[in-house]
């Protein structure tokens, strides 16, 4: 296998290598110098680096230490549990809207033919209006900022009778939110793979909804894996407006801990160092996934290139037996 390097510049020799080494190190430098009087001084001179307001959280013999990590330990697991049930469902509902969105713009391309004029016309009729509202949906609720509709999910489905504890209302507003935000990532997805893909599939008779769910779903899920990643950090980030509806999240607890002890630079970098740390982790196991996505297709290809030809033939024809592509 030949090595590839880029056509968009050229490899840097070894004094462009030098230049960006002592460049990277001058810059760190600097950055740190830069930290120390613009950060670290302004701070110790406040008294914002004594143990005083950082023993709650760094030293165990402190009094408060054990109760304030038991907050922010209830918090973090508040924080991580309205994530998942959001992430699980914005994926399961996001999915389903993707997958809808796509067989109504099929349906609105049919023209019925097997059927009477007018039942054609009421079909196709249907199709298109259907695909109206789905798509006024999608843009109004990924238009409206997803702190407005968690506090109308909260304050609007007691009105109907609807009662829940302030953990669904979160859920039930970051799976509005993010569902539709899913779905257009796997519906555009599914919509750049190229066309004759579909067109082969339909020629060995399988239906629209099949040709979607066996070939176009997979292949959006595998190619937006870092935008659906990135969607998914931004559910666990949004769980900090839960606030808005007193739930007791990791940002919540934290601010509960301030006004007891009044130390917000201290709490507030714990949070984020916790936040940090998740978002961190997330974005290693997309690359993992990515890595044992691309590892298996080059290694089918691989398998495949040393075939010979008359064994080709067998599985192409075995292939075509059970209808699968």
């Amino acid at each position: 296998m030949t090595r590839q390097t880029s056509v968009l510049y050229d490899v840097p020799g070894p004094r462009q290598r030098r230049i960006t080494l002592i460049s990277s190190l001058v810059a760190t430098v600097v950055l740190l110098i830069g930290a120390y009087f613009l950060i670290y001084l302004p701070l110790d001179d406040k008294g914002q680096l004594s143990m005083e307001l950082w023993g709650p959280l760094v030293d165990p013999s402190n009094e408060n230490f054990s109760q304030v990590w038991d907050r922010i330990g209830l918090g973090f697991k508040n924080t991580l549990i309205a994530a998942a049930l959001a992430i699980l469902a914005s994926l399961v509902v996001g999915t389903l809207l993707a997958v809808l969105r796509i067989q109504l713009k099929s349906l609105t391309r049919r023209r019925f033919t097997g059927a009477a004029t007018p039942v054609a016309y009421l079909l196709r009729g249907l199709s298109s209006l259907l695909s109206a509202v789905t798509r006024v949906c999608v843009e109004v609720f990924r238009g409206l900022p997803v702190v407005l509709t968690i506090f109308f999910v909260a304050r609007g489905f007691p009105e109907f009778g609807l009662y829940f504890d302030n953990l669904w209302y979160l859920v039930i507003g970051l799976t509005i939110y993010n569902s539709v935000v899913i779905a257009e990532i796997l519906r555009s997805g599914m919509e750049g793979l190229p066309g004759g893909q579909a067109e082969a599939a339909a020629a060995i008779g399988l239906s629209p909804a099949q040709i979607t769910r066996m070939i176009l779903l997979p292949q959006s899920f595998r190619i937006m894996l870092p935008a659906l990643i990135s969607q998914l950090v931004v559910v666990l980030k949004d769980t900090s407006l839960g606030f808005i509806i007193s739930y007791e999240e990791t940002l919540n607890i934290g601010k509960q801990i301030i006004g007891v002890l009044g130390n917000p630079i201290p709490v507030y970098v714990v949070i984020a160092v916790l936040f940090i740390a998740v978002n961190y982790s997330l974005s290693k196991l997309a690359q993992y996934v990515q890595r044992r996505l691309s590892r298996g297709r080059k290694t089918a290809g691989i398998a495949t290139d040393h075939l010979p030809p008359a064994a080709l033939m067998s599985q192409a024809e075995g292939g075509g037996g059970g209808g699968g592509i």
